[in-house]
């Protein structure tokens, strides 16, 4: 019999926890990173905290960075580049769709308001269930455990695959995460939502439980209602919302339809 699945119900409170920080390269990264996050809270420009940062703070991981995570709406994403280039910052468009960055010398900050394949876009939600901590002396907001796990689940490159980041997130955090909230957010790729657990009970089997059944449950009634369904029409290939490189023979040889992914950069980027 399948779990009924719950009533809707608010984000599960927030709870803090000593903030563990990544490992940034070198002092000069440290400061370049104090600072930048700095200016952003005085810019009083609405931003989120994500990336490694977010990890570190909820797994208590700390690992070698470069670079920081930064998230915002689409609309104030324009506004914090141009905000740092007043600065004397040099900033740079890498890709309008979902992606701008914030140089000082080697240093860098990725600005980001959406997922380069389309499918997350950072909205009110992402600020409303955030937490709040403290970043070099700075009040800011880190992205919730709901919204990291969305964050990362379409990362799945050659070179960069954050399914760990996934799975160490829902170990330590699976009491804070919004199930519901995370279903909503993958129903389209509801089956990338059901890798992603079926690898967490895989690789952590006494904590199964970790897990709401009544999302199991729903998840593999999918599938088993979608078992005996006849196959699609259109021949697709969304191992392009994964990589597009990796995946690229599938449309230009092997007759699959393009579902997106994002775009090759222009020669010599």
């Amino acid at each position: 019999m399948r779990s009924a699945m719950p009533p809707k119900s608010k984000s599960p409170r927030t709870v803090r926890t000593p903030l563990a920080l990544p490992q940034l390269v070198d002092e000069k990264a440290e400061a370049f990173v104090a600072t930048a996050i700095t200016e952003l809270v005085k810019s009083k420009i609405p931003f989120l905290v994500a990336g490694t940062f977010a990890v570190s703070a909820y797994t208590g991981i700390s690992r070698p960075t470069k670079d920081l995570d930064v998230f915002c709406k689409a609309g104030d994403y324009t506004r914090i580049l141009q905000y740092f280039k007043s600065l004397g910052y040099s900033v740079e468009i890498e890709d309008d769709r979902w992606l701008g960055k914030v140089y000082k010398g080697k240093f860098f900050f990725d600005v980001i308001f959406a997922s380069p394949n389309g499918t997350m876009l950072v909205n009110d939600a992402w600020f409303e269930h955030a937490l709040p901590v403290e970043i070099s002396a700075s009040p800011v907001s880190i992205v919730a455990p709901t919204e990291l796990v969305w964050s990362k689940s379409f990362i799945q490159l050659r070179e960069r695959y954050d399914g760990a980041d996934v799975a160490h997130t829902i170990l330590k955090t699976h009491d804070r995460i919004d199930w519901r909230r995370l279903l909503e957010y993958m129903e389209v790729h509801w089956e990338v939502l059901l890798i992603h657990l079926l690898n967490f009970r895989w690789i952590y089997p006494s904590e199964r439980d970790r897990v709401p059944l009544w999302l199991m449950d729903e998840l593999l009634s999918r599938l088993a209602a979608q078992r005996d369904l006849p196959l699609p029409q259109t021949k697709i290939c969304r191992g392009r919302l994964y990589s597009r490189r990796d995946y690229e023979i599938d449309v230009t040889e092997w007759g699959f339809a393009d579902v997106g992914g994002d775009l090759e950069m222009r020669p010599g980027k």
